[in-house]
């Protein structure tokens, strides 16, 4: 196996999972992750958008931040599915081959990234 770079990675996304009977705890997640980390919030999707099949927003940050916000949401995630990805500018294989799923994996549409 030849190991990639990781300097690639520009920076993560990760898109937490809700739907009508979870967005209060969507809700009280963002408030808490907006309170505690240096991310940017992305706008609610009230629908599947892109390749993700269901509800969510988007969270956006920088390397540094990785190793204290994804295991804060590995513990604090409330239920629900948070799908982290980084960024290379090589958009199918981030989020088909390089993806970590906090929760029940989801089966994303990757034509939308083609």
């Amino acid at each position: 196996m030849t190991a990639k770079d990781t300097s690639s990675i520009t920076g993560y996304h990760a898109h937490v999972y809700y739907d009508a009977a979870s967005k209060a705890a969507a809700e009280a997640l963002r408030a808490a992750i907006e309170e505690r980390f240096e991310v940017r919030l992305g706008r609610w999707h009230d629908r599947p958008v892109g390749p993700h099949p269901q509800w969510s927003y988007q969270i956006a940050f920088t390397p540094e931040v990785f190793a204290e916000l994804v295991p804060w949401l590995a513990l604090n995630r409330g239920g629900l599915t948070v799908f982290v990805h980084p960024e290379t500018g090589e958009a199918l294989p981030d989020h088909r081959d390089h993806a970590i799923w906090l929760g029940e994996k989801a089966e994303l549409d990757f034509d939308a990234l083609k």
